[in-house]
């Protein structure tokens, strides 16, 4: 590739993340604040009719803390967390599109998936899982999610 043709690349590149992350204030909405406010992050930004939520770990609202029962524990309170966000978003389960899950040992997966499959009445978003060797606070999962609505 010639040096021109990185370099635009690299230009766009940098303009779609900063549509994505960085948006006008009049384009992007923050949901509620649930997570531990000094961390450098949103826990969702609305552009559009889409949300995009940041990863969420296992740890009760408003606290660096995670909760007790191991994967299943962890994996139920991080998708409450995704359905708290999601709701003060104005938004539901059902408007979930796409979740990628990371898990630090993916002999979990057959008990992560049976919590995860709770928070669905059949339809489920296109999801991808990745073993990973760490995840913040020690989580052993981790949820990311984006939403739409009907525009």
């Amino acid at each position: 590739m010639t040096r021109a043709r990185l370099t635009a690349a690299a230009v766009a590149g940098f303009l779609c993340a900063f549509v994505v992350f960085a948006p006008s204030s009049a384009a992007a909405e923050s949901a509620s604040k649930s997570v531990v406010t000094d961390l450098p992050f949103s826990e969702s930004v609305k552009v559009g009719n889409m949300l995009y939520l940041s990863g969420q770990i296992g740890t009760m609202p408003g606290t660096d803390t995670l909760v007790k029962g191991g994967i299943e524990g962890e994996t139920r309170q991080a998708m409450n967390n995704i359905k708290a966000i999601l709701k003060a978003s104005g938004y539901s389960m059902s408007n979930l599109v796409k979740c990628t899950a990371m898990l630090s040992d993916m002999s979990n997966w057959e008990r992560f998936n049976a919590v995860y499959r709770s928070f669905f009445d059949g339809r489920f978003p296109a999801r991808s899982t990745f073993g990973v060797t760490g995840l913040a606070m020690g989580a052993q999962v981790e949820i990311e999610c984006v939403a739409t609505a009907a525009p």
